[in-house]
């Protein structure tokens, strides 16, 4: 049944009587189980800006949001994001249900090959180009493996129809997202089409399967929206596991059995390199309700205790001793009440449920024995849903509908333990570049400097960490991923060797050097569109404030007596641009000579020394390529005459 919003309607099959009661009978059969694929997938309507419509009254939406860097972080950073994270928790009440979703599923091969290929340009340096390109698939080899993990939070809330609903999930949701703010937490609300992607890639674990949707294609196939992402099949005839499509999969619950929980457990599951999916669905319970019901069995204890006490009068013992288990639930029940009423804690009922998926059978019971030993490890269970695996996997899906009955009561740092957060991947696409693997996870750290809010970086370390080797493999990969110009300023003559192995330019700078640099040098192109002669002019104001300026700089009359000469040095060479007239800091020199005021003359002896002393390196024309993409000043023997010189003065 089509409406005119772009999606199809399904039948409610809890609507009794009528067309609707026999539609369901002929669909559904006399069982009311359902017999297709879509009509397993427990919602109704998915709607354009993201609301899904599950049953009757309850309405959903999902958030996804990132990750930030908390098991690396200092304690005292992680004590501060748990405490946020409880008050994040404590923002939920009974009206609004949770599901926190944390997916592990295998990313498109062809994504991320193309990520990590280096295209080839025929400059004579494609062989280092796939010799790099190899060692990134074996780095990446030792990451995840290509898995792409995913963080969702659903909530949903009751209401009597959509207009309702959805004035409610808008503010959730903005309290939602600025809660997450507070957090330092990246997220964004999903539309419709991203939330039926995210549930296609979780019923379809085989990443090659591309999603294809469309909102206008709904409406002349007459299809609905599952149509576009179920399954071509479900079979959950066996009681432990399930087969959807070619691949199997199982559902387990975990049984928290531990006292203490600590927060690396929810981290272990998610690292799992497998396809895992890990459900948190989070119910909150009213807050007087939570403790009127620790009250009454506070009462039930008490009344155990009570007839303990008149069964040992009666067989004449002490009347103190009591069962341990009596003694232990009553001292955690008085600790229970106590914090609800006198702490901020609530209530909260909540069901974890872990999903494994593999594309053979022996694969997936081996990776369910590793998922139940990260339970072990921290002395809790994962039990299988024993012919509830079709409600655990609708349960696992983002949907925002908890179908297992199975809840464990927790307060809100219980419940917190469950930290979503373990360490930021950076894994940009369109010319990243490798700079090493993550410490926690191992994945590739890919990154696209020029895409940052701030392109600037700093190599830190000690003596032989490996700063210099840093620099050289940055250097590499931005000439054989890019086609950017590549300057480097080398104070200890470090670099030429690779900068003439990749046949870029090395310009030796000296006292006594016979490569020149002339810095009047200026070219039609100098500036793109704007006038080439009034950057010149600024760029020659600023050498000679660094030559002369002192701590006050220069004055007004100064710079107003440079910017004349700069224009008129450059006005031969621009009636006629050949190198010949090219000028030099010589022209520029002697045209100060020529002014009458004295502070021309003032500048033009300060840059004597610059001309016709001992540092004239800088006044000769230009006889390197320093049009060259790669260029290396080596400036070593520079830095060493300074060094001998200041030496010498001290001596003296």
């Amino acid at each position: 049944m089509q409406n005119n919003k772009g999606y199809i309607k399904t039948p409610p099959a809890s609507k009794q009587g009528g067309v609707f009661a026999s539609l369901a009978a002929n669909i559904f059969g006399c069982t009311g189980k359902p017999q297709t694929a879509q009509q397993s997938i427990p919602y109704r309507e998915m709607y354009k800006d993201g609301i899904c419509r599950v049953n009757q009254r309850l309405y959903t939406k999902t958030i996804e949001f990132y990750d930030i860097n908390y098991h690396l972080a200092q304690n005292e950073d992680k004590t501060a994001i748990f405490e946020k994270y409880c008050d994040f928790l404590n923002y939920f009440d009974s009206s609004v249900t949770v599901q926190l979703s944390f997916i592990n599923q295998y990313g498109n091969p062809d994504e991320f090959q193309k990520a990590i290929d280096i295209p080839l340009r025929g400059d004579g340096y494609d062989d280092i180009r796939r010799e790099y390109a190899d060692m990134l698939k074996n780095q990446m080899a030792k990451g995840n493996n290509g898995l792409v993990r995913k963080k969702y939070i659903t909530f949903g809330i009751e209401a009597d129809n959509l207009k309702a609903a959805k004035l409610r999930i808008e503010r959730v949701e903005t309290d939602i997202l600025n809660n997450f703010k507070v957090l330092g937490v990246a997220a964004r609300p999903l539309n419709g089409a991203e939330r039926l992607e995210v549930m296609h890639g979780q019923l379809h674990i085989n990443g090659s399967d591309k999603f294809r949707f469309d909102w206008n294609d709904l409406v002349h196939s007459g299809l609905s929206t599952k149509d576009c992402i179920a399954s071509t099949s479900f079979d959950f005839r066996d009681g432990k596991t399930f087969r959807m499509g070619t691949h199997y999969g199982a559902v387990s619950y975990l049984q928290i059995l531990a006292p203490e929980l600590t927060d690396r457990m929810l981290a272990d599951f998610i690292d799992l390199d497998s396809p895992v999916t890990v459900t948190l669905h989070i119910r909150s319970i009213d807050q007087s309700e939570a403790i009127k019901m620790i009250k009454r069995k506070l009462t039930d204890l008490d009344k155990m205790r009570i007839e303990e006490q008149k069964k040992a009068v009666r067989s004449g013992y002490d009347m103190e001793v009591l069962p341990p288990d009596l003694i232990t639930y009553g001292s955690e029940a008085k600790t229970l009440l106590e914090d609800l009423q006198s702490r901020n804690e609530r209530m909260f009922l909540v069901t974890m449920l872990v999903m494994n998926k593999a594309n053979k059978k022996q694969k997936l019971e081996n990776d369910v024995f590793a998922a139940s030993g990260v339970a072990q490890k921290y002395n809790c269970a994962l039990k299988r849903l024993d012919w509830q695996q079709e409600q655990g996997l609708m349960s696992s899906l983002p949907i925002g509908l908890n179908q297992i009955e199975i809840k464990r009561g927790l307060t809100t740092s219980s419940v917190a333990v469950f930290v979503p957060f373990t360490t930021c991947e950076l894994f940009q696409h369109s010319e990243a570049m490798y700079y090493g693997l993550n410490a926690l996870s191992n994945n590739l750290i890919m990154a696209s400097r020029k895409e940052l809010m701030n392109p600037n970086g700093l190599f830190l370390g000690t003596p032989g960490s490996g700063k210099s080797f840093s620099a050289k493999r940055e250097i590499i990969n931005v000439f054989l991923l890019t086609g950017d110009d590549i300057i480097i300023s080398d104070p200890e003559a470090e670099y030429f060797p690779l900068v003439n192995r990749l046949g870029g330019q090395v310009v030796k700078l000296s006292p006594v050097s016979t490569q020149y640099i002339n810095p009047m040098d200026i070219n039609p192109d100098y500036a793109d569109d704007e006038d080439p002669l009034t950057l010149k002019s600024d760029f020659i104001l600023s050498l000679c404030e660094l030559i002369i300026g002192g701590k006050s700089g220069l004055e007004p009359v100064e710079k107003t007596i440079i910017d004349r000469c700069v224009r008129l040095v450059y006005r031969e060479y621009l009636a006629n641009p050949a190198p010949g007239c090219m000028p030099i800091l010589e022209d520029l020199y002697n045209l100060l000579r020529k002014q009458s005021e004295p502070e021309a003359q003032r500048i033009a002896t300060s840059l004597e020394i610059y001309v016709i002393g001992s540092l004239n390196v800088f006044n000769h024309r230009t006889n390197v390529d320093i049009t060259n993409r790669l260029v290396c000043y080596d400036i070593k023997e520079r830095a060493a005459t300074r060094c001998r010189t200041n030496f010498n003065r001290a001596s003296a």
